[in-house]
This record gives C-alpha cells, structure tokens and sequence, in this order.
C-alpha cells in the first residue's frame, strides 16, 4: 500500500466518522425536540413516543462522545456503540412515523442510522 493510498483511507476514514458524529447531533437534537413538545398530560403512545426521543437523544449523544475520542476505544467498542446507535434510531423513527409532525425527527433518526452504517462499513 503505498503512503497516498493510506493517507486517502485516513481521510475517507475520518469524513466518515465525522458524518457519523454529525448525524448524531442532528438526531439528537431533533429526538430532544420531539421529546419536549409532548403533552404533560400524555396518553401512553405519546409518553412511549417521549421516552424513546429521550433514549436515541442520550444514544447519539454517547455516540458522538465515542467518536470524538481520539482512539481511546478499540475499534470492537465503538463498532459495539455505533450497531446500538444504529439500532436505537431505527426503532426511533418508527416510533415516530406514527406522529403527526414527527416527519423531520423520524428522517434525521434514519439518516443516523445510515451514518453509523455506512462508518461501520469503513472500519476493518
């Protein structure tokens, strides 16, 4: 492998946790969002619907930690935070795609998902 090359795979590498890392915050600011916009006096699809934008919000946030640490976590503990990540949104989103308004939340917890697949693609 010549230097390019592994200078191209370190940059490819890094742009793609940085999505990562990006679509972490968005979700999480957008599950935080939802989460505060139900009804003290919710019925309990509605307080299912607060618990798991608060839930993905905290799931991003530790995740964007993880990746923002400079390697202090082997790669089988963050591929470990980002699949729960991955998870956590997925479930998120349908959560929310029975909410009226809950279009944008429901959109940026997939496109997370699909940031934390596409950076566990790039990890060996």
């Amino acid at each position: 492998m010549t230097t390019t090359t592994s200078q191209q795979e370190l940059f490819r590498f890094l742009e793609d946790r940085f999505a990562c890392a990006q679509a972490c915050t968005e979700c999480a600011r957008a599950c935080a969002s939802r989460a505060s916009l139900v009804d003290p006096d919710a019925t309990e699809r509605q307080e299912l619907v607060r618990r798991k934008g608060i839930m993905c919000a905290e799931v991003c946030d530790a995740t964007c930690r993880v990746l923002s640490e400079e390697n202090r976590q082997d790669e089988a503990g963050i591929r470990v935070q980002l699949e729960w990540c991955r998870t956590v949104c997925l479930e998120c989103a349908q959560v929310f795609d029975g909410q009226p308004g809950a279009e944008h939340s429901a959109k940026a917890c997939r496109e997370c998902a699909q940031a934390c697949s596409d950076f566990m693609a790039t990890l060996s």
